[in-house]
């Protein structure tokens, strides 16, 4: 049977294979390149790595026999070995043998760390590229095979090298069996560097959940509406504003790069108020983005680039992903207080400490309306104080509206504080998204508004932002756009879609009740679980803590964030006695 023996090794940080096989074929090797990157990039010269291939061959013949011609089948011993890489040429000996080997690989052959037994059954040999290298029989290396008066001993000892712990011995067999000849065979992906990324803290809980084959299971991990029978929901008015582009049979051209102009116009006046003075005086940059995570990295690189230096302020908790944009722009960012534990409220003296701490002219990011993932808004007169210092510390506001009119029912009522802060003629930056509103997830619509003191730096601004976007997606996608054009520039959809917005504020303010009720009236310890109706929008923050939420998940199959944040837009009337039961449990019997 023939037999080969394949050492892996790091070169030049690429993982290499080294493959020394008894055949008659040709040396080979998987790709030319990798040939001569041992005799050029580690610093092998050509007579080296002949004697390399003389040396290595040889150790093969004498730990493998039953070299057969014939047959196809083969088996291999694989050594793995850590990767002590040196770009030494001096030579040395093995185990007292003239088998000269340069250090680099014999360093690694005394590290190895695992060997495994693998088999093979087909061998092609038409993937090996020819290259010219002598091919050794063992007879060439006789006058080395003399050295060695005991070869019994040798082939213990190398063999135990190679492969660990022998319990029986290698038999060797002197004759020939043809051509030993030495093949190189790479692993050429260019990523071995790469590593495997960590699961999305969010979208894994929904991976696990369909996993789960329990009937009781609930997903209260992910923002997405659904019904009272748990099931994802399109607006009635969405489907009637793409009938209506059907029907005028719109076409899939390529937007400019700043957008549809006519969902442009629609968010600003959404946003702002149709007749707010800021938009009449043409001083708001807006451009449409891909959904809010896009308009807020579009953001992040405007202040990368124009703001070297500044720092973002985020909320302790904030949405998962905020901190990935600004990492991912390279914008440093720091965190203001904002969760009280031990109340499971707003920590605003915390917050406002916090801000007046912040370097001059920071960006203190915020949630416009429904923070997430607490749920835990500030009260208008906070709204005010918080404006105050961050005039006081000429800081910019920057706010992140994912829930208008979704949050309350009204879209007015959550735009407020936007509202507020313009109104005292502060510049700000504002990101948009129709996912929660308009059930618009997969659409990816939203939009980066920037307001300025002037329509001139307005017109400026809004350049900069489309030269972002223009190679970062060059220019956004027309459906989701033409849906909210159509439904705010048409009266009848715009009431439709107000309508269907306080229905679905109305069932999640529904099921939040009830699931206070259940609670309250379950808990016999007194714990008072109020704080669940003072947040408002589809998430609530229970408190419950990691090992807690494990529970939740582990025993009674609700699969949650491990920060404790359940939404409530994946609950229903009928699951609030259940959950109860599962949080009861868990906050109580779980430390």
């Amino acid at each position: 049977m023939s037999k080969a023996l394949v050492c892996s090794l790091l070169i030049m940080g690429r993982k290499t294979l080294l493959v020394v096989e008894a055949s008659k074929t040709v040396c080979g090797t998987m790709q030319p390149t990798h040939y001569h990157g041992l005799l050029n990039q580690v610093g092998f010269s050509a007579d080296e790595l002949q004697e390399l291939v003389y040396s290595l061959s040889y150790v093969l013949y004498l730990l493998f026999d039953d070299v057969s011609d014939t047959t196809s089948s083969q088996s291999a011993v694989l050594i793995n070995f850590p990767g002590f890489m040196r770009r030494s040429k001096s030579a040395i000996c093995i185990n007292k043998l003239n088998i000269f080997i340069c250090s680099s690989i014999a360093s690694l052959l005394f590290h190895f760390i695992a060997v495994e037994i693998i088999n093979s059954s087909t061998h092609s040999q038409s993937q090996m590229a020819s290259i010219s290298l002598p091919s050794v029989c063992p007879s060439a290396a006789l006058s080395f095979q003399d050295k060695c008066k005991d070869k019994t001993k040798f082939r213990s000892s190398a063999g135990n090298i190679f492969l660990g712990k022998q319990k029986q011995p290698l038999s060797v067999k002197t004759k020939s069996h043809g051509q030993i000849t030495m093949a190189v065979a790479v692993n050429t992906s260019r990523f071995d560097a790469i590593t495997m990324a960590p699961p999305d803290p969010i979208l894994g809980v929904s991976e696990a959940f369909k996993a789960d084959t329990s009937d009781k299971k609930l997903n209260l991990g992910v923002g997405a509406y659904r019904t009272e029978e748990l099931q994802p929901y399109v607006l009635k008015v969405v489907k009637k504003a793409e009938n209506l582009m059907l029907e005028r049979g719109e076409n899939k051209e390529y937007l400019p790069i700043e957008g549809l102009a006519a969902f442009n116009k629609a968010t600003a006046e959404l946003l702002f108020g149709a007749d707010n003075p800021v938009l009449h005086q043409q001083r708001v940059a807006t451009i449409q983005g891909l959904s809010g995570t896009g308009s807020l990295r579009v953001a992040a690189a405007l202040i990368e680039r124009y703001f070297p230096g500044a720092k973002v302020l985020i909320s302790s908790p904030t949405w998962g992903n905020h901190k990935n944009i600004f990492n991912d722009a390279r914008v440093p960012w720091s965190e203001y207080r904002y969760y009280d534990p031990k109340t499971v409220g707003l920590d605003f003296d915390g917050m406002i400490a916090d801000i007046k701490a912040a370097p001059e002219g920071s960006f203190i990011l915020l949630h416009g309306c429904a923070h997430n993932p607490t749920g835990i808004d500030p009260t208008l007169e906070q709204w005010e104080k918080i404006a105050d210092v961050i005039q006081e510390k000429n800081h910019i506001p920057f706010f992140d509206v994912a829930y208008q009119g979704f949050a309350s029912g009204s879209l007015d009522e959550d735009a407020s504080s936007v509202r507020l802060f313009a109104a005292r003629g502060m510049e700000l930056l504002v990101a948009q998204s129709y996912s929660k509103n308009l059930g618009l997830y997969a659409e990816r619509v939203g939009a980066i508004n920037v307001l300025c003191s002037s329509a001139d730096a307005a017109v400026r601004v809004k350049s900069q932002m489309k030269r972002i976007a223009r190679p970062m997606y060059s220019n956004p996608p027309v459906h989701g756009a033409r849906i909210v054009a159509n439904v705010v520039g048409n009266p009848d959809f715009f009431n439709e879609w107000k309508e269907e917005m306080e229905m679905m504020a109305g069932r999640i303010k529904s099921v939040r009740q009830k699931l206070y009720n259940n609670l309250s009236a379950k808990d016999k310890s007194g714990k008072d679980w109020s704080f669940i109706l003072k947040q408002i929008g589809m998430f609530s923050f229970t408190g419950l803590n990691k090992a807690q939420s494990d529970n939740m998940t582990d025993k009674w199959h609700v699969y949650m964030t491990k920060d404790g944040r359940i939404s409530l837009a994946g609950l229903s009337a009928a699951k609030c006695e259940y959950l109860a039961d599962a949080i009861i449990d868990s906050y109580h019997n779980v430390s």
